[in-house]
């Protein structure tokens, strides 16, 4: 085996693999697919032979101690995070982990404490701070195109049954007990990263979430604020079951605006009155 190469072993090969991040390991230099997991061995077999990858599997254990896989990817849902990142780390291989990082708070905890001990990497699926329009809006912010930023303010309203994610056979993500939470838990993690990769450390956080209707047993509706160290206030509203869609985020600052989409294609606008 090519130590300069990534062999990538995937567990939970499911749909948001299909095309984001299963093939895509193929076209990135010295990054090769070579192994996948999913508990239903006929789907994992199915997968492997559509992508040209070499092996299957439908144990976690046997793909994890496989010795051409040297880095592994935990693309199930958020109840399995915790168990396949302990064990991954305990075979000292590094391991990228789909967000939201773990079920809970508690399970973030412990998987950031053993990647410590086992001194391996251990990554968070944070992807779009490398997109060339959030490459773009941090470029327009260390320039100082809009002045200091004052304030940020992001909605991102969306209908019931919208199709912002791809739906499941059970529909896990509106299921706490196996996603930790509602869409929100889904989605709004890389828009609190993309803050984060802007501005920084917070200062403090508050923020209130709740069932505004009825539909299923996670929270649909959820509000909070950030101060973050670099004195930049950001206020964020979420709803995932009213008649608008919106997709829209505005960075405010002492000579002007950008606003930005974070999952719509929208374009990037740039105000300076």
């Amino acid at each position: 085996m090519n130590t300069q190469t990534i062999n990538w072993g995937i567990i939970g090969c499911g749909d948001v693999t299909e095309v984001k991040s299963g093939p895509a390991f193929n076209k990135v230099p010295n990054s090769k697919l070579v192994a996948v997991m999913r508990r239903n061995a006929g789907k994992a077999k199915d997968y492997a032979q559509r992508h040209n990858i070499e092996k299957w599997y439908s144990n976690a254990d046997e793909l994890i101690n496989d010795p051409e896989v040297n880095a592994i990817y935990v693309a199930t849902p958020p109840l399995n995070h915790e168990e396949y990142a302990l064990k991954v780390m305990k075979a000292g291989k590094p391991v990228y982990i789909e967000k939201p990082m773990a079920l809970n708070y508690t399970s973030a905890e412990k998987i950031e404490q053993a990647a410590k001990e086992a001194g391996v990497k251990t990554v968070i699926a944070h992807y779009r701070r490398q997109q060339p329009l959030f490459l773009k809006v941090k470029e327009l912010l260390e320039q100082k195109a809009i002045g200091d930023v004052r304030f940020v303010d992001l909605k991102m309203l969306q209908p019931h049954q919208s199709d912002i994610i791809t739906k499941t056979e059970n529909n896990w993500r509106i299921d706490p007990s196996v996603s930790g939470g509602g869409l929100f838990y889904d989605l709004a993690p890389h828009q609190l990263d993309l803050m984060m990769y802007f501005f920084g450390k917070a200062k403090r956080i508050s923020g209130i979430s709740f069932n505004a209707s009825g539909y299923y047993n996670a929270d649909d509706t959820t509000g909070g604020q950030i101060l973050f160290e670099s004195n930049v206030l950001f206020n964020g509203s979420w709803c995932f079951t009213c008649y608008e869609r919106k997709d829209h985020c505005e960075i405010i600052g002492s000579k002007g605006k950008v606003s930005f989409s974070v999952f719509d294609h929208n374009p990037l606008i740039l105000t300076c009155p």
